[in-house]
């Protein structure tokens, strides 16, 4: 044995044990760690929050993005009517379409008072859209 290298470790040492349960420990916490982070994950971004219906006049219909081409739409809902039918106060609700099918029926309705059916995510995903409303359904007025 040379004078300079270090005793080799006995297999059942304390410091042996103590390196082993350290290694399970850590392990173990990673473990823990990613399925919290799982959790996490499908809570904010697919877990569905509500949903519901909408109805009003389908104002805006278009396909957009930069890498990730989505569905985008807006729809102007009536809050408050004058006389004559006239709108004094609108809200837009603003939702995102996955099927193309669904996305094509939009695209011809424009300018026509619509009722959507949506499912409200807690937060958008870049390749799923802009906002956390999804419409899966849609009939006319």
């Amino acid at each position: 044995m040379k004078p300079d290298s270090a005793p080799p470790i006995a297999k059942n040492s304390r410091w042996s044990r103590i390196l082993k349960k350290t290694k399970r420990i850590l392990y173990l916490s990673g473990l823990v760690i990613v399925f919290i982070l799982a959790i996490y994950g499908y809570w904010k971004y697919f877990y569905t929050y509500s949903d519901g219906y909408r109805a009003g006049l389908l104002q805006k219909f278009s396909r957009k993005g930069t890498f990730f081409k989505t569905f985008e739409g807006e729809l102007v809902l009536r809050s408050v009517s004058g006389g004559n039918n006239v709108v004094i106060a609108s809200e837009k609700f603003f939702f995102s379409v996955k099927n193309d099918s669904l996305a094509a029926r939009l695209d011809t309705l424009q300018g026509q008072m619509v009722i959507v059916h949506y499912r409200q995510k807690n937060a958008p995903v870049f390749w799923r859209g802009d906002s956390p409303y999804l419409v899966d359904g849609v009939k006319n007025r």
